[in-house]
């Protein structure tokens, strides 16, 4: 799609623009919620800081980085460190709660609609705050998921157990050897279900959840759908951002609605049925709730 197209939607005020978007809410046959980063980092899911400072700060003494995304790239001499920060990572992006309830606000502002959610993230937080697991389709993988490194097997294998293992058993940041992740099946060291290549495994719980959503988009085609983007960046505008333009030009009784703060933007083809909030997403869910 070209940039030509796209404009900044500033045509009337936050407040009208909340009050559009809670009307669009109430009329709508379903809703499609599509989420990218910037709702984890609305719910307090930043990766440097204080939170980082929190969790982190022996890392950044020993190896200078100063926030968990640098730490992630951050190439460790040796497997019993790389597992000692990886595992911590993940207990705390994927296994604790978010510092926000924002997505447990969301939930109270969709659970008596037809909706689905698509989503770039991969910390788990829709259903820890208890959207229906039915109704959610995560396409980049999960940080509460293994496979293996082969891959040999189109399988993935829950990681919560072994990560634990690995919190309480790492000494002076280094986790022991007897606790690295192996593939049951051929005994190759496991890494993350992370879509980061073509290695990524798209296992059967993936492709029932894709299908889902295929089938929900199907069965709500031409019907008043309110398309409502959280957060999404430009990382990969593909998967969430440019279908849902398309689908609101394919579909005259769709609402498109972008909240997120700097980059509210819509396509000018579409613009009379896009709602554009440039804001905190946790901050704008509170008002929709009032």
């Amino acid at each position: 799609m070209s940039s030509k197209l796209m404009i900044t939607q500033s045509t009337g005020s936050y407040s009208d623009n909340i009050d559009k978007l809670k009307k669009a809410l109430a009329e709508c046959d379903a809703v499609v919620i599509g989420a990218g980063a910037g709702l984890s980092t609305s719910a307090g899911f930043v990766y440097r800081g204080e939170r980082f400072e929190k969790y982190f700060s022996d890392f950044r003494e020993k190896y200078g980085f100063n926030d968990m995304y640098s730490g992630g790239f951050y190439p460790y001499k040796t497997k019993e460190e790389f597992w000692a920060y990886w595992s911590r990572y993940i207990f705390v992006n994927r296994y604790m709660d978010a510092p926000k309830p924002v997505y447990s606000d969301l939930l109270k502002l969709v659970k008596e609609k037809d909706y689905f959610v698509i989503t770039t993230n991969v910390d788990h937080c829709f259903q820890k705050a208890g959207f229906d697991k039915a109704r959610l389709f995560y396409t980049q993988g999960d940080y509460g998921l293994f496979q293996c490194t082969g891959p040999c097997c189109n399988e993935t294998f829950d990681n919560e157990d072994l990560i634990r293992k690995m919190i309480a058993g790492q000494k002076d940041g280094r986790v022991p050897p007897e606790l690295f992740p192996k593939c049951p099946n051929c005994g190759r060291p496991l890494t993350l279900n992370l879509r980061s290549d073509d290695s990524f495994i798209e296992d059967y719980g993936w492709v029932e959840a894709s299908e889902r959503y295929e089938n929900y988009l199907r069965e709500h085609a031409g019907k008043k759908l309110l398309l409502l983007e959280l957060g999404v960046g430009y990382n990969t505008p593909g998967i969430i951002k440019y279908p849902f333009w398309r689908m609101t030009m394919n579909n005259e009784n769709a609402t498109y609605a972008c909240v997120n703060y700097g980059e509210a933007i819509t396509l000018e083809e579409i613009a009379a049925r896009s709602i554009c909030i440039d804001g905190d997403i946790g901050e704008v869910i509170e008002k929709l709730i009032e």
